[in-house]
């Protein structure tokens, strides 16, 4: 199958059922802790969101390939094999190059390896699909993640600090919602987003046939 008839026909269809027929966040109700925790500035949202996308694809690449050989008794403990491997990756990557955001992501980093979007999508997709679905389908729901932990944070990063990937964009006399950089502020800010997304977008996960 060529690259092209790939994206356009079940390609297409397979990333944008997860980039944003079904987001990840609205409306799986998926890696909400981590949403919720990570989400008071960009930098973190930014940088745990691309962690979950490389995880997410390398790992349903690997599955994909090995689904053949993979015994049905034997799955979960394979998909956190590979999973940890590639966490402990972005892990030292952080604290190697980022060192200040690898502290402020504290152990969230670390529990990407039970992340429910992750396993979720090695389980319902990545084990039965070839190898070129199944990295679509892991970018897009791991791109869905990522913008709405980047929606709630600007948010949140403005009202709170002022600040837009630590730039000063609010006047000096702003008075800063310090609920927004606490877990109550996370909690209101992400029930609007999920409200604003399935009423605005009227779209809710489409049924099994």
């Amino acid at each position: 199958m060529r690259i092209s008839q790939l994206f356009y026909t079940r390609g297409y269809r397979t990333f944008i059922k997860g980039f944003f027929k079904e987001n990840t966040v609205c409306c799986q109700l998926l890696g909400l802790c981590s949403a919720l925790a990570v989400s008071n500035k960009l930098e973190n949202a930014l940088a745990m969101g691309l962690g979950v996308v490389f995880v997410l694809v390398l790992s349903s690449f690997v599955i994909s390939i090995l689904r053949k050989f993979i015994p049905t008794q034997y799955r979960i403990i394979t998909f956190m094999i590979v999973i940890s491997a590639l966490v402990i990756f972005v892990d030292q990557c952080l604290k190697a190059y980022l060192p200040q955001i690898s502290k402020q992501l504290g152990p969230y980093v670390a529990l990407i390896i039970t992340n429910c979007i992750i396993m979720g999508r090695q389980e319902a997709f990545a084990a039965k699909n070839p190898v070129g679905y199944s990295i679509l389908d892991a970018l897009g729901n791991g791109l869905s993640y990522t913008y709405s932990l980047l929606l709630i944070a600007s948010i949140r990063e403005i009202l709170a600090f002022g600040t837009f990937f630590n730039i000063r964009v609010m006047p000096e006399s702003f008075n800063s919602w310090i609920v927004m950089a606490m877990a109550p502020g996370a909690f209101f800010l992400l029930a609007i987003y999920i409200w604003v997304f399935r009423i605005g977008a009227k779209l809710q996960p489409e049924k099994e046939n």
